[in-house]
C-alpha cells in the first residue's frame, strides 16, 4: 500500500486554505465568500484527517465530521440569509450591505 507523507497532506491542506482565504478577502458576491469558507472548512477536516491517520487515532475523522455538520448548518442558514437580503436590495454585492444603501 502506497502511503503519503503526512507533509504532503498538510500542505495541500494549507494551500486550499490560502485559497479560500484569498477568495474570502478578493471577493465582493455573498456566494463566492461562502464557497470560500466551505474552502476554509475542508482545509482543516483534511488537516485533521491527516494528523489522525498519523497518530491511529480516529479523533481525526471525528472532528472532520463536526466540520461537514457545521458545514451544512453554515449553508442552510447562510443561504437563508443571502435568500432574504437578496429579496430585499435586490444585490448580492457585500458592499451594499453597510449602511443601507441601495
Amino acid at each position: 500500500m502506497i502511503t503519503v507523507p503526512i507533509e504532503h497532506v498538510i500542505l495541500m491542506a494549507a494551500i486550499l486554505f490560502s485559497l479560500g482565504l484569498t477568495g474570502v478577502l478578493a471577493r465582493r458576491n455573498v456566494l463566492f465568500i461562502l464557497l470560500s469558507i466551505e474552502v476554509m472548512l475542508n482545509a482543516a477536516g483534511i488537516a485533521f484527517v491527516a494528523a489522525g491517520a498519523r497518530w491511529a487515532q480516529a479523533d481525526g475523522q471525528i472532528m472532520f465530521l463536526f466540520i461537514l455538520t457545521m458545514a451544512a448548518a453554515e449553508v442552510a442558514v447562510g443561504l437563508a440569509i443571502i435568500l432574504q437580503y437578496y429579496r430585499h436590495t435586490g444585490t448580492l454585492d457585500v458592499d451594499a450591505m453597510g449602511g443601507g444603501r441601495r
